[in-house]
C-alpha cells in the first residue's frame, strides 16, 4: 500500500517562502503523477499543482503560477514544493497526492488521486 507524507508546513509572514516535502513509500512504481492540493477552512479542496514520475511534465493552478515550482526526486521517491511570494490567500493545509494512471478524471480533480497524504498546515501572515 503506498504511503505519502508530508513535512515542512509553518508560519510565515507573507513574501515569505516555504518548502513541503512529500515521500512516498511502498510500492511506488505504480504511480503516474504527483500532486499538492490545498484546503483552506469552509472551501473545497483546490487543485495547486502536479507533476509526473516519468517525464516531469506539470501543470500549475494559475492562481500560483510563477510562484510556486514543483519538482521531484525520482530515487528517493519524493516530490517538492517550493512556494515564493506567499499570500495569506495561500493559507490552508496542503495535501500530497498520488495518482495510479488516468482514471476518467482531470489531472486537476481530486478523484484522480487514489493516494493521499495526512496534510500540513500552511499559514500566511499578512
Amino acid at each position: 500500500q503506498v504511503q505519502l507524507v508530508e513535512s515542512g508546513g509553518g508560519l510565515v509572514q507573507a513574501g515569505g517562502s516555504l518548502r513541503l516535502s512529500c515521500a512516498a513509500s511502498g510500492g511506488t512504481f505504480i504511480l503516474g503523477a504527483m500532486a499538492w492540493f490545498r484546503q483552506a477552512p469552509g472551501k473545497e479542496r483546490e487543485f495547486v499543482t502536479t507533476i509526473r514520475w516519468s517525464g516531469g511534465i506539470t501543470y500549475y493552478a494559475e492562481s500560483v503560477k510563477g510562484r510556486f515550482t514543483i519538482s521531484r526526486d525520482n530515487a528517493k521517491n519524493t516530490v517538492t514544493l517550493q512556494m515564493n511570494s506567499l499570500k495569506p490567500e495561500d493559507t490552508a493545509v496542503y495535501y500530497c497526492a498520488g495518482d495510479r494512471g488516468y482514471n476518467g478524471h482531470s489531472y486537476y480533480s481530486p478523484l484522480r488521486y487514489s493516494y493521499w497524504g495526512q496534510g500540513t498546515q500552511v499559514t500566511v501572515s499578512s
